[in-house]
């Protein structure tokens, strides 16, 4: 009898054994693919069954969570949601997430470890820590100032302060309300399909993932190429440019919108947007040295992430002369993002030096605790500091006495470039109006704020003065706003 009674233990014993196996494997090796099964509700349930941490600007959450007591019980809300969707993005139980929604889900989930005392105990028991925020470097006010200027029309609005890489305003326009993304029933699918129909396309980012010629605003990065290869010594001495300039090897003349242009100085040129002269000084500094200057300024750079991921401004290496004098006054294949044009902006406020962008400044707990920070930026030189030095006094000029006096601001000091990029077949498109610029206080040490403006249904003259007449007054608005803060 007790052997029987031994082998029924040892039975016993070999059961409990396979079963602690066997729920090992289920608990440990094959959580993930459980997890991950779109059967299995219990990580969307879990996900939505606490409030979603919140996006901060200057202190005050943008962002919110509602209790709708269903089963996915917390949707996300936007007080100010059309104001800030091209940062904030959406949190959908349906589409998923974007933008720093998307970047920063892990701390505003509460699903990061940094977030949890003992991160090794929340993975052993799969809690969830209370969802942490996130604080951006907005500044409230440009924010406000570029979207109202903007006013609905198609464009979008970037500004950094140019000794950090802070992002102080993103926002593009027309926008839309990510809270109607944010639940999970019949609305939230027709929403979707409404927005992804509206020709205006209010879900495109256009301040970081649309690209445009930049037009003349391009011809800063070809003036520091020509200054640092040395091919201009003397901004004021006549270049030799004829008016109108025939585009090497081809039966096509580059004429001008703006008058005085023939043998013009760089300065005269720059302040008045000659596109012969800049053409000329194009091909004059060549493809290798034009494509390392564009590259140094951010052009061709394919991995810029702030921290979502920003697409490609490019200049093209492979072209002939005469694309090359077409591509130096931002026509032809040369594309950028606003915020890019702000950066070109940014370096010649800043010596000739960009910090990378950046608009997370830190994460933390929800009681407020730090979790992490954005620490120093990368810096890369973009032309030599003597040749800041010049540009930053001819876009000086270009807002005391050229096409962007609209941009002037009482006690401060402006510099600026105007733009008007066409396109179309033969240019017949509405011209996209750009300005780019900078501004410092008249008690700052610095300039405190670089932008770029691009509208692109701008209801102008087909001419560089448009760049001023429409975009010019969207950008001192921003500058405004951030100099009085």
């Amino acid at each position: 009898m007790t052997r029987y009674i031994r082998h029924a233990a040892c039975f016993c014993a070999l059961l409990l054994v396979a079963l602690l196996v066997n729920a090992t494997r289920v608990q440990v090796f094959q959580a993930r693919s459980y997890d991950d099964n779109p059967a299995n509700r219990r990580s969307a349930i879990a996900l939505y069954g606490q409030p979603r941490g919140d996006i901060l600007v200057g202190g005050k959450p943008v962002t919110g969570s509602r209790d709708t007591e269903g089963r996915l019980r917390y949707e996300r809300t936007y007080p100010k949601g059309p104001l800030y969707a091209p940062v904030t993005g959406f949190a959908s139980q349906i589409y998923g997430t974007t933008f720093l929604e998307h970047a920063e889900d892990g701390v505003l989930s509460g699903s990061d470890p940094m977030l949890s005392a003992f991160p090794l105990w929340n993975d052993f028991t799969r809690d969830r820590s209370a969802g942490g925020d996130v604080v951006t470097t907005l500044d409230r006010g440009a924010q406000e100032a570029a979207y109202a200027g903007l006013a609905g029309r198609k464009g979008a609005v970037a500004a950094v302060e140019p000794s950090s890489g802070r992002i102080l305003a993103l926002v593009s326009s027309p926008s839309y309300d990510p809270g109607v993304l944010s639940g999970n029933d019949a609305s939230v699918k027709r929403s979707w399909a409404g927005l992804n129909e509206d020709p205006d396309k209010p879900m495109l980012n256009r301040a970081i993932r649309q690209t445009y010629p930049p037009g003349s605003t391009f011809k800063v990065v070809t003036a520091a190429a020509a200054l640092d290869a040395g091919v201009v010594t003397d901004v004021d001495e006549p270049t030799d440019s004829p008016d109108p300039y025939p585009l090497p090897g081809t039966s096509t003349s580059l004429v001008n919108e703006a008058k005085g242009c023939a043998d013009a100085s760089v300065h005269a040129a720059f302040v008045w947007s000659c596109n012969t002269v800049f053409a000329k000084l194009g091909v004059r500094v060549g493809v290798a040295d034009m494509a390392a200057t564009a590259a140094g300024f951010g052009f061709n750079d394919q991995g810029l992430g702030i921290p979502f991921s920003v697409a490609e401004s490019t200049f093209d290496v492979s072209v002939d002369k005469a694309q090359l004098a077409l591509s130096s006054i931002g026509q032809y294949n040369t594309r950028a993002t606003p915020l890019q044009m702000a950066l070109v902006s940014a370096a010649v406020a800043n010596g000739g030096q960009i910090r990378s962008p950046y608009l997370v400044e830190r994460t933390t707990r929800s009681g407020g605790a730090t979790v992490s920070t954005a620490g120093t930026r990368p810096l890369r030189q973009a032309m030599h500091p003597a040749t800041a030095v010049r540009l930053k006094e001819l876009m000086e000029d270009v807002v005391t006495e050229g096409t962007g006096t609209n941009a002037a601001i009482p006690g401060a000091t402006v510099g600026g470039k105007t733009g008007t990029a066409q396109h179309g077949i033969g240019n017949s498109g509405t011209p996209y109006a750009w300005f780019i610029s900078w501004a410092q206080g008249e008690r700052d040490m610095e300039p405190k704020v670089a932008v770029a403006v691009v509208v692109e249904d701008a209801e102008a003259d087909r001419g560089e003065i448009s760049g001023g007449g429409d975009a010019a007054p969207i950008a001192r608005a921003v500058m405004e706003a951030v100099l009085e803060h």
